[in-house]
């Protein structure tokens, strides 16, 4: 681990210098790369030496965006996907057998979900959800033949809080693989590691990039873990494009000042909400009306940038919330600049029953607010006349 600061490492993490001595790291769309001899090129294929291929396998653009995220995340290893639903994808895949078994927080991501219940089946791995506001309930759904412990923290789009710490320990109890989806945290704000995740996947798609311009994903953690996933990945071809992998690099310079200024209108809008007599009820996660205060406050360093708001008068009072907002964007993406909000019932888990979602928490009039960097009072201010209009 490097003695710098999160903000230094981020900046000054970087590939090597070519002789053309450039201070931004340069862009190197190239689909392959050349070899002296056939030795070498014999030598490299064998994996006897480290060294680029080919870009479905690594490229020096990837190799530095993954490198950062390893290092922010205290991780041995990592690799990049062309999204973060390619890491979720490919981490089970690369990791799992039919007939293996996967112990799941309820509250995941609508496409996890889809997986979980529609694609997995197929191949004989199935899924067991737990509450995860009853987490005494996980023990008791561990089978011989699970594998994985599987959670997001804060979760989509309910913005619950897991103990982590909890989950490593029942994970370490039972020899399971953690697995945690840390995209709404970004490892500015926690590190699941630390609390006994083996593996750490990030949408780089929202946080990361920041401004909403290129999709992407990583998974780092265990050298052994990873290698695996690689290997999967190298023959599947998942992989994250040159392109994207140069400007999220570029991205992770900027994200902790970003994420700070996130997490101050986040609060802002939050505690505003809370006292608004249109609102029914606001979750955030340092909110100290949220239900795991405590927890959020023990494993991250700020609460994030997503609210979950229930507006007074259900589905159809949010959709004309929705639809009175001027400035604020109706998009189904978090973490830009630009505030978001979003109405999961009918968008990102829509494929979920009624039912469903409402054991994942989603009720018909539940909106997703992404706060932005516009200034804080503009963001209110927008909100406020859509409630009220």
């Amino acid at each position: 681990m490097s003695d710098k600061n999160f903000e230094t490492e981020a900046i000054r993490n970087q590939m090597e210098r070519s002789q053309f001595q450039e201070h931004s790291t340069p862009l190197y769309l190239t689909s392959s790369f050349v070899f002296e001899d056939a030795e070498e090129m014999r030598a490299a294929f064998s994996e006897e030496n480290e060294r680029n291929i080919y870009s479905r396998f690594s490229n020096p653009n990837t190799t530095e965006f993954t490198d950062k995220v390893v290092q922010m995340e205290g991780a041995e290893a990592g690799y990049a996907f062309a999204t973060g639903m390619a890491a979720v994808f490919s981490t089970f895949a690369a990791l799992l057998n039919s007939g293996d078994h996967i112990v799941s927080a309820r509250s995941v991501f609508g496409s996890t979900h889809t997986l979980f219940t529609k694609y997995f089946p197929k191949w004989q791995i199935e899924t067991s959800y737990f509450d995860i506001n009853n987490p005494d309930e996980i023990e008791s759904l561990i089978r011989p033949s699970t594998k994985i412990l599987y959670a997001e923290s804060p979760t989509n789009p309910g913005v619950d809080i897991i103990d982590l710490e909890l989950l490593g320990n029942i994970a370490i109890k039972h020899n399971l693989l953690l697995v945690i989806d840390n995209c709404f945290a970004t490892p500015y704000i926690q590190q699941p590691i630390k609390f006994g995740a083996d593996l750490v996947i990030h949408s780089a798609t929202k946080l990361m990039d920041g401004q909403g311009r290129v999709l992407g994903g990583v998974v780092v953690g265990k050298a052994e873990l990873v290698r695996e996933i690689y290997l999967f990945a190298r023959n599947t071809g998942p992989a994250l494009s040159p392109f994207n992998a140069w400007v999220l690099s570029k991205s992770l310079e900027t994200l902790a000042v970003r994420v700070e200024k996130h997490c101050e209108n986040a609060l802002k809008v939050a505690e505003f909400l809370e006292s608004h007599d249109k609102i029914e009820k606001v979750k955030y996660p340092f909110l100290i009306s949220h239900p795991q205060y405590e927890i959020a406050k023990k494993q991250m360093k700020l609460g994030g940038n997503i609210i979950a708001v229930e507006v007074k008068g259900g589905l159809e009072a949010g959709r004309n919330f929705l639809n009175a907002l001027k400035m604020c964007s109706l998009s189904a993406n978090l973490g830009d600049t630009r505030t978001i909000v979003t109405h999961p019932a009918s968008t990102t888990h829509s494929k979920l029953s009624s039912e469903e979602q409402l054991a994942a928490g989603i009720t018909p009039g539940l909106v997703r607010i992404s706060v932005g960097l516009e200034h804080v009072e503009d963001i209110i201010q927008d909100i406020d006349a859509a409630l009220i209009s």
